[in-house]
């Protein structure tokens, strides 16, 4: 096997995701991953915790991102301006680095087996709790950071899923400001 060869994580999520797509991701096994991507079963462990962290692997850097986001945005931004404001810019780092094809090939394989849309709004719910985190950093009430959070995350989960959808055309940030967009008008009404 050509374990030594660079490259091995994206060769294992390459040969995963083929595989979900075509047997299921239950039906997917470790070995066969590593046989695909020509690994071994150790080289996957180096990188994954199991067959699940290939398609959430990166989700613990959310929190991260999100703090960053919240931390270099000007103070004098309220949080309703900071979500239509910056949030585009923030959502394309998260998403839009893995590309377009990765993306809807992984939203495939978590459609296709129930067990995974559970994991899938975890990323979402650690995205919230960061946000509202950052809001109350900022100055927010209890009620004002927890319903900014909320608005936040509702809308980047609309906008990525309307984008994947259109298969990103218009671009991400595009998507996520015309969700934005949306929401401003239907809370004006």
């Amino acid at each position: 096997m050509s374990r030594w060869q660079p490259g091995a994580r994206e060769r294992l999520e390459r040969a995963a995701l083929d595989l979900f797509l075509e047997q299921g991701f239950t039906e997917t096994t470790v070995p066969q991953i590593t046989a695909r991507a020509g690994l071994t079963t150790r080289t996957f462990f180096r990188h994954f915790a199991d067959k699940r962290e290939v398609l959430f692997a990166g989700e613990e850097m959310v929190p991260e991102l999100v703090a960053r986001f919240m931390a270099e945005a000007p103070p004098s931004l309220g949080p309703m301006e900071l979500i239509t404001e910056g949030l585009a810019p923030a959502v394309a780092e998260i998403f839009e680095g893995r590309g377009l094809d990765y993306l809807l090939r992984r939203r495939a394989a978590i459609d296709a087996e129930p067990a995974l849309h559970e994991r899938e709004l975890r990323k979402f719910a650690l995205m919230s709790a960061a946000l509202e985190r950052g809001f109350r950093d900022r100055g927010a009430d209890d009620l004002t950071a927890r319903l900014a959070a909320e608005i936040a995350v509702t809308a980047v989960r609309i906008a990525v899923t309307r984008w994947l959808d259109q298969q990103g055309d218009p671009d991400l940030p595009a998507t996520v400001n015309q969700t934005l967009a949306a929401m401003r008008r239907l809370t004006s009404t």
